[in-house]
């Protein structure tokens, strides 16, 4: 059954905590010979789905009703080899990216970048592309709404760094967090320092962030049965209440002094690798903008000729 069940994560899992919810995937392929044979999965679904998939408009849903409605085969292709991916929730207060173990399946209001590597992860997390993304995006009501399509495809990243084409192909291997994949732009070796720093910068921002959400002190991680699926966050019960309250939203609302300087360090190396040398924390929204919208239109010039 651990090759069909899945931890569900939606927008408020990422923003607030996990609310330990599941979903039965049969993926894009598997026919219903084979998808009866997990019996109890498949058991689940004949109770609770065949009936009120069987008269669907889309076809699909009522023919293919033990599958999800949405397989997303091209997305599944691009996390094969993965250990874990980059996501951030499409309509959100705060622009924060996070890791999700490739275990977990995202719901459609997650943005999914195919990516395991903390070079990634902090050029995106920075101030540089945070801010691009708040003006380049859209908004639904007040609050910024993240599109891949406007502000992730033409957003300028810094120079050799961009995401190479075959992100999803990546067999490297968490455990050295600094570790860049084998398909990672081939940098010279002042490039790949400058792409190690980012690194070390993002995986200290993390770090840190995980040990603000889950205090080693306040929690028990009890390991899942089955290996290969995240383990499990057990509040002690001394500590229970005050869990709750520890919340990427909340972290981002106070925005301690630790977490800002965390920021900073970040938002220095990432400019470090554009050739900013005159960048600051007091560089101007506006003036990194033009920046970024400057280096856009020498690229797409270079690209039409």
């Amino acid at each position: 059954n651990t090759d069909v069940l899945r931890p569900l994560y939606n927008g408020k899992d990422v923003q607030h905590r996990y609310t330990d919810r599941w979903v039965i995937d049969f993926g894009v392929t598997r026919d219903e010979d084979e998808a009866e044979q997990f019996e109890k999965p498949f058991g689940y679904l004949q109770e609770n789905v065949q009936t009120k998939r069987s008269g669907n408009r889309e076809a699909v849903r009522a023919t293919k009703w033990w599958r999800l409605g949405r397989p997303r085969p091209a997305l599944r292709d691009a996390l094969e080899g993965l250990s874990r991916f980059i996501t951030t929730v499409e309509t959100t207060k705060h622009r924060i990216f996070v890791f999700l173990p490739i275990r977990v399946a995202p719901e459609h209001n997650l943005i999914v970048i195919p990516r395991e590597d903390d070079a990634t992860f902090g050029i995106l997390q920075s101030r540089i592309h945070t801010f691009w993304a708040l003006r380049i995006g859209g908004t639904l009501e007040d609050r910024p709404r993240y599109n891949s399509t406007r502000c992730f495809d033409p957003f300028p990243f810094p120079g050799d760094f961009v995401p190479s084409e075959t992100v999803g192909t990546s067999h490297s291997t968490t455990k050295s967090p600094l570790k860049l994949p084998h398909n990672f732009p081939k940098l010279s070796k002042p490039r790949q320092a400058i792409a190690l720093s980012i690194a070390e910068a993002a995986h200290d921002l993390n770090k840190l962030r995980e040990a603000w959400l889950n205090p080693p002190e306040w929690v028990d991680v009890i390991p899942e049965v089955v290996p290969g699926y995240p383990g499990r966050i057990t509040p002690k019960p001394e500590y229970a209440k005050a869990i709750k309250e520890r919340t990427l939203t909340n972290l981002y609302n106070q925005r301690p002094a630790w977490l800002a300087h965390a920021h900073e360090a970040l938002d220095a190396a990432v400019a470090y690798a554009y050739g900013w040398d005159d960048y600051t924390s007091a560089m101007s929204d506006d003036e990194i903008l033009a920046r970024l919208l400057k280096l856009n239109l020498e690229r797409a010039a270079a690209q039409s000729n």
